[in-house]
């Protein structure tokens, strides 16, 4: 696979579909923030002190392939994708106990999970611009939502351990 084909440099990119866009399009917005999203998933794994967690996140980025795929508009989100990640919710919800406002920063590996969570909230936001554009599986919303909502949990577990 040829990596530099100087197809770029006019501006334009070309969809795993074929189809070429701009690169400041709301897709490739959506698509490069998830790409953002899995780098530093990538690096705060390996900040994470809990062995669980590195596991999670090593999950999630497959997880987040399928989204980016989907984006590209080359695949659909599994249903057991969702479901997947409110398993995992639920069980850093009776493990993490909450009683104040969260100050993020308060070790660095939380505050890695706290950056990747803010990533992942500015993704959905951009997934919603492009839902306003042009048909997106109706998965990636609700998926994104709960992804953000597990990474809060893990940097809280992270403060806990």
């Amino acid at each position: 696979m040829q990596i530099s084909t100087k197809n770029g440099d006019q501006g334009f990119t070309t969809l795993l579909s074929g189809e070429k866009v701009v690169k400041d399009h709301s897709r490739i917005e959506a698509f490069g923030t998830l790409d953002e999203l899995d780098a530093s998933l990538g690096e705060a794994k390996h900040y994470c002190q809990s062995p669980n967690n590195k596991i999670v996140l090593e999950e999630i980025q497959h997880l987040l392939k399928n989204c980016m795929a989907c984006l590209a508009r080359t695949n659909i989100i599994d249903s057991l994708d969702d479901l997947y990640l409110n398993a995992i919710i639920e069980q850093f919800e009776e493990k993490v106990s909450i009683t104040e406002l969260v100050v993020p920063g308060k070790t660095l590996s939380s505050a890695k999970l706290d950056t990747c969570r803010t990533i992942c909230r500015r993704a959905e936001r951009r997934i919603i611009s492009l839902a306003k554009e042009e048909k997106i599986s109706t998965q990636i919303i609700p998926f994104v939502n709960r992804l953000s909502d597990l990474l809060f949990l893990m940097a809280r577990n992270e403060e806990q351990i």
